[in-house]
C-alpha cells in the first residue's frame, strides 16, 4: 500500500512561525539568523586543519583563529545543523525523504544539477560580499526594521523573478 504525501504547512503559518523563531533569535542571541556565517567557520576550521601555518599568517583566518575557541563552536553552526536535522526529520515524517531528483523532458538530471551547483556557488559569493546570506540580511534586517533589509528582499524577489522569467523555457515544458 503506497502512502500519501503530506501537503506542506500553510504558508501564513510558516512564515508566522519563522518571524517567532526570528524574535526568539534576536531576543536571546542579540542577532538574526542566518547561515553564511557557518559555512564561513566550517571553511575557515577546514584550511586551519589542512594548512595551519596559512591561517597563523592571514590577517583574515586571524580573526578566527589564533588562540580562540574553535570557529566550530559559532552559534550560527549549531543552528545550520538543527536546520538539517529538521529537514531530515520533515521529510521523514511527511513522507517526502528521497533521493531522485525530479526532470522533465527539457532538462536532464545533469543539467539540473549542473545548474543548481552554479547557483549555489553564485549565491554563496553573492553572500561572501554582502556579508550575509538572505536570512541575515532580509529577514533580520526586516525584522529589526533596517531600509537595507527592505531593499535586500526587493533585490532577491526581483531577481527572482527576472530569472524565472528568462529561463522559464529551460525549466517548463
Amino acid at each position: 500500500m503506497k502512502t500519501q504525501k503530506q501537503e506542506y504547512i500553510n504558508p501564513y503559518i510558516g512564515g508566522f512561525l519563522l518571524g517567532l523563531v526570528l524574535l526568539a533569535s534576536i531576543y536571546f542571541s542579540g542577532r538574526g539568523l542566518g547561515a553564511s556565517g557557518a559555512i564561513k567557520s566550517f571553511v575557515v576550521s577546514a584550511v586551519d586543519f589542512v594548512v595551519p601555518q596559512h591561517t597563523q599568517n592571514s590577517e583574515f583566518y586571524q580573526q578566527y583563529t589564533g588562540g580562540k575557541p574553535s570557529a566550530l563552536k559559532s552559534w550560527l553552526v549549531f543552528e545550520v545543523f538543527g536546520v538539517f536535522i529538521g529537514a531530515f526529520i520533515s521529510g521523514i515524517v511527511s513522507n517526502r525523504m528521497t533521493l531522485k531528483i525530479d526532470k522533465n523532458p527539457v532538462v536532464s538530471s545533469v543539467k539540473r544539477l549542473v545548474f543548481a551547483t552554479i547557483g549555489g556557488l553564485f549565491f554563496g559569493l553573492g553572500a561572501q560580499f554582502a556579508r550575509g546570506c538572505t536570512s541575515g540580511a532580509a529577514l533580520s534586517g526586516m525584522g529589526v526594521l533596517a531600509t537595507g533589509g527592505f531593499i535586500t528582499m526587493l533585490a532577491i524577489f526581483g531577481t527572482g523573478f527576472l530569472f524565472a522569467f528568462l529561463f522559464k523555457k529551460q525549466w517548463v515544458y
